[in-house]
């Protein structure tokens, strides 16, 4: 089991930035791959970024490629989303989500979640 709390959600401008905290416990974080995923009002969630268990590879989805930049600390057993140049479509609650790198779920599946940390982006 695997517990994941988010921190540094809040309200920003249009333009502005902000970095979210994803803090594991244990001392297996270093096995998991890492995901950020947001859910606006009214839409379904979808993923934002990834990374795998090392750091080394990264993924992004194209609304936030080059904007937004996934990276953990396995020292720290924290991942992070840094998000600039934000836009009031960024508007969402975040979620940090967690697979094992040996797990059997497909590719882009998660099964280990955060209660969220909302965003608002304004105009």
């Amino acid at each position: 089991q695997v517990r994941l709390v988010e921190s540094g959600g809040g309200l920003v401008q249009a333009g502005g930035s902000l970095r979210l905290s994803c803090a594991t416990e244990g001392r297996t974080f270093i096995m998991y791959k890492m995901a950020w995923f947001r859910q606006a009002p009214g839409k379904e969630r979808e993923f934002v970024a990834a990374i795998d268990p090392s750091g080394r590879n990264t993924y992004s989805a194209d609304p936030v490629r080059g904007r937004f930049t996934i990276s953990r600390d396995n020292t720290k057993n924290t991942v992070y989303l840094q998000m600039n140049s934000l836009k009031p479509e960024d508007t969402a609650v975040y979620y940090c989500a967690a697979r094992h790198r040996s797990s059997n779920l497909p590719v882009n599946e998660y099964n280990f979640w955060g209660q969220g940390t909302q965003v608002t982006v304004s105009s």
